[in-house]
């Protein structure tokens, strides 16, 4: 069993099926026997568990409420903004029935023909339209506004060609919706939340992220601006871990959402959304792990301690077992939580190789010698070194290597993307680095049309129009026109 734990694909021979390898052997997720669809394990939903409770927090903290609306959205709700219908049309899985019949052959169940409803149901791939519907009802006037909503919830959106985490055709998510009085406050808001997930991707998964604006192309359908942060994997490929879209007043008025403004006049309500989901549980693995399995930040690791105990015999583990008792105490009274493994079928060896691979950022070991020396010995899943150190102060010891270790995978991290991040000038040059991987910052003209052709020629994408970069302007790599700035092109999942 410990051989197949260690048997994975090595990142160097084939990326792709070393990530699936991956997220099948820590026990984080698995393919369902509903075609697109995953089952998240224990494991994997514990590191969810994690990311969903600080972005919960750090939403609060800014003002928004949870609610939830309906999985169920009529048809027509979707016809009433062109755009988005648009963009999420092929997409959409459709309800067209409400009951099942015996099959008169006596094969099962049937669809009963006499049950169809009288207008399709869409099962959500995003709720803008029943929630506006919504909004509709609670906002008369400027003092009903703003609203901040989050919603936690799954979607579907039908996709034939899945992977785990990154991909599915349902998966989970947050979803925020706000109604304000005035367009300054709509755009402020959007700009907030898009820098609460840069905070958040950056502090607790220790992942680096470039913030920018989307282009016309690549917004969201139905948004006038899209905010992003994209994240570097180690790959080269470029993964856009959450967006924020500034959606004017396009909603409202697809939804005739008006108010009272405070000079009495009747104005349309200005929105925004923004998003993330367990696509975050893909860039989480893909930015840190290595050939040994999962590097998890101390942040969002299940727990940060594991302890296993190695004994000859059950009196020494009985020994063993009271020391470590103490020291569990001293690390939880320090909001460190830990795992203390002294089961007795797998033996010390099967358990470092299992807690190595689902990337538990620190290991302490005590055998029978440590036990008589009063020491114990420390491994980091980040480094993959160990030391032997005595137990007195075991506790402030762990707290300050916990915020080491959070330091040095976003350092990491971040040297990684700047190995991986070059400024190009001519589109000769664009065409061979861009095989290399990384984030590549070039002039483009502005027009959609240079975009596609780079798109077709290259299979790279401009990821953002970023917000905190040199505007320089200067000459678009493959026309020669004048450009703004240079933006930020990379292949992506």
């Amino acid at each position: 069993m410990a051989v197949e734990i260690k048997e994975l694909t090595s990142r160097s021979d084939n990326y792709a099926q070393w990530y699936n390898d991956l997220v099948l052997k820590a026990d984080l997720a698995e393919n369902s026997a509903v075609r697109g669809c995953m089952v998240i394990k224990p494991y994997g939903y514990a590191i969810w568990e994690k990311i969903q409770r600080q972005l919960d927090d750090m939403f609060k903290e800014t003002g928004h409420v949870n609610a939830y609306f309906p999985l169920f959205i009529p048809k027509s709700f979707l016809s009433r903004e062109a755009n988005h219908v648009e963009g999420f049309a092929k997409e959409c899985a459709v309800v067209t029935h409400y009951r099942l019949k015996n099959d008169p052959s006596g094969k099962g169940v049937v669809v009963d023909p006499e049950a169809r409803l009288e207008e399709e149901l869409i099962v959500r791939p995003t709720s803008e339209t029943i929630i506006w519907s919504t909004y509709k009802n609670w906002i008369q006037s400027y003092r009903d506004l703003p609203i901040l909503c989050n919603q936690w919830a799954n979607v579907v959106r039908w996709e034939m060609r899945t992977r785990l985490f990154l991909r599915t055709a349902e998966f989970l998510w947050q979803e925020g919706h706000t109604a304000h009085a005035t367009r300054d406050e709509a755009e402020e808001e959007t700009r907030r939340m898009l820098n609460v997930y840069a905070d958040f991707v950056e502090n607790y998964m220790a992942v680096p992220v470039l913030k920018g604006v989307k282009t016309a192309s690549e917004r969201f359908a139905g948004a006038v601006d899209t905010y992003c942060i994209e994240a570097l994997m180690q790959d080269g490929k470029a993964l856009q871990a959450g967006t924020s879209h500034f959606l004017g007043q396009n909603f409202a008025k697809a939804f005739d959402v008006q108010f009272l403004d405070k000079e009495g006049k009747r104005d349309y309500v200005w929105a925004t959304s923004w998003g993330v989901s367990t696509r975050l549980m893909g860039a989480l693995i893909m930015a840190h792990s290595d050939d040994n399995g999962l590097v998890l930040p101390p942040n969002l690791a299940p727990f940060h301690i594991v302890i296993i105990p190695i004994y000859k015999n059950d009196e020494q583990l009985a020994l063993i077992n009271v020391r470590i008792e103490s020291i569990v105490d001293e690390l939880k009274s320090l909001g460190v939580s830990v795992k203390y493994d002294n089961s007795q079928n797998k033996k010390p060896g099967w358990k470092f190789a299992e807690y190595e691979l689902k990337g538990v950022p620190v290991r302490l070991a005590m055998g029978g010698r440590d036990m008589e020396n009063d020491t114990i010995e420390i491994a980091r899943r980040d480094t993959l070194t160990k030391e032997t150190v005595s137990i007195d102060g075991i506790g402030a010891r762990i707290k300050i290597l916990l915020a080491d270790i959070q330091k040095n995978i976003y350092q990491k991290a971040l040297n990684f993307r700047a190995s991986k991040t070059i400024t190009v000038e001519t589109y000769d040059e664009f065409k061979q680095k861009i095989e290399d991987g990384g984030f590549i910052f070039a002039h483009w003209d502005g027009t959609p049309e240079t975009e596609a052709l780079i798109k077709e020629e290259t299979k790279a994408t401009i990821r953002c129009i970023p917000l905190d970069s040199d505007t320089t302007p200067g000459r678009c790599m493959v026309t020669g026109k004048p450009s703004v700035q240079r933006v930020v092109f990379a292949r992506s999942y």
